[in-house]
């Protein structure tokens, strides 16, 4: 690795905000995962503000996985985003820090700054654009300087999504051009809750979205090229025949990590862009109007910071339970999977992108178990496998990089296939 080599450092991974709500399932994943790799356990540590939550996590972690010598193999790191001498010392013990303290917006930066000062590596699981555009502007260059990749948005946002573009371009014969995702989420008998984390992210990157803009004007970027027929936009509400339900526009942050992730592969690669639109399924139509009720309700309360307050306090009442401060049970989460379905076409390699209509399709699926605190955990920890093992297949310099940017020649679908998030082909045909 271009930074301090494993030998040296005492930790290859810190799960930093391990006793946060996310943070716990990451430490229990980074636990099962410990013993897998070619050269045995895993050297890790969990890193937070307070030692008897972080005792906690690691008691329930070993009585979950029944592993009791846990406790004493995993140290424990006190370290608080308020103090960056605190940081710096967490950073300068570890290969890599997981980051899992959000909302990133007020938390993330020192924790960036800090691995990007110390040679330590920083993977987060961020769905807010502006913080993530915002550390590439920002630390980018130092952090190419260092040696030090800046990976954001290894979790659910948006590996599967972003992966899954690389995926199906790469399956694809010929010249794909565009791809359309769709996400379905299936809920079982319990039905599904997300904490209110993610909910705080949405409010404040909605009263943002003027920053976002300002933000991307600072790249200077001239707009990527169109290979073939334009994508064509879709309204913000109609029924998707590719899902048999009712879709609306993916409002997350994968659309703009895919388009970063096209950006560089274009830019610094040289490859052919795929264009791409993201679209989530909301079901019937009872589902569609409870939904668009919660969207102007929303819209309206998140433009005013008493609205916004108002939004922050009652998140069970304003999205009809599906966002709660105290997150999903057990059983919610073991009842819970995720779909995207990807539709690509483009031309078959015996015919000419500039000539003539897309001639061929494709179809892939990214499936995997619940989205936030069981696939999100998995796809953070193999982005760090990836990471400590496979140093020559990324980028050759350092710097703050989206997932498909970083990983596009890994094994890292390899890896997330054995884990449980699964990529298949489920079809081809002609356009």
């Amino acid at each position: 690795m271009a930074t301090s080599s494993s030998s040296t450092r005492p930790y290859e991974i810190i799960v930093f905000g391990a006793s946060g709500f996310t943070g716990q399932f990451v430490a229990e994943e980074v636990a099962r995962t410990s013993a897998e790799g070619p050269k045995g356990t895993l050297k890790w540590a969990v890193a937070g503000r307070c030692r008897q939550k972080l005792e906690k996590v690691l008691d329930q972690v070993a009585e979950t996985l029944s592993k009791p010598e846990l406790k004493s193999e995993v140290d424990i790191i006190i370290a608080d985003v308020g103090e960056p001498d605190s940081l710096a010392a967490m950073c300068k013990q570890g290969v890599i820090v997981l980051n899992c303290v959000g909302p990133y917006r007020f938390y993330g930066e020192p924790v960036v700054k800090a691995c990007v000062e110390n040679g330590a590596h920083c993977i987060d699981i961020c769905g807010e654009p502006q913080f993530l555009e915002g550390m590439q502007l920002n630390y980018n260059k130092e952090a190419a300087e260092k040696g030090v990749y800046i990976i954001g948005s290894c979790g659910f946002d948006s590996i599967p999504a972003d992966m899954g573009v690389l995926y199906t371009r790469d399956q694809f014969k010929g010249t794909l051009t565009a791809i359309e995702s769709f996400l379905t989420v299936h809920t079982g008998p319990e039905g599904a809750c997300v904490h209110d984390g993610t909910w705080q992210s949405a409010v404040y990157g909605f009263a943002d979205s003027a920053k976002l803009r300002s933000l991307r004007r600072k790249f200077g970027y001239k707009p990527l090229p169109v290979v073939g027929s334009k994508i064509k936009k879709r309204s913000p509400l109609f029924y998707s025949e590719e899902i048999q339900q009712y879709a609306v526009p993916f409002m997350g942050a994968d659309p703009s990590v895919v388009k970063r992730t096209q950006r560089y592969l274009c830019e610094e690669l040289q490859e052919s862009p795929v264009q791409y639109g993201a679209y989530a399924g909301v079901g019937g139509i009872g589902s569609v109007v409870k939904l668009m009720f919660a969207g102007m309700l929303f819209w309206f309360l998140a433009k005013f910071s008493f609205g916004r307050n108002l939004l922050i306090k009652f998140p069970e009442f304003f999205s009809f339970g599906v966002f709660s401060k105290e997150g999903p049970t057990k059983k919610q989460m073991e009842g819970s999977s995720f779909c995207f379905s990807f539709i690509g076409e483009g031309y078959t390699e015996d015919q000419d992108p500039e000539q003539g209509k897309p001639n061929s399709k494709i179809r892939i699926q990214v499936k995997g178990p619940e989205a936030g605190y069981v696939a999100t955990p998995i796809a953070m920890v193999q982005a760090a496998i990836t990471l400590l093992n496979e140093p020559k297949s990324l980028p050759k310099k350092g710097g703050v990089y989206s997932p498909g940017a970083a990983f596009s020649k890994t094994n890292l679908i390899e890896r997330l296939n054995k884990h449980g998030i699964q990529f298949v082909v489920v079809g081809t045909a002609e356009a």
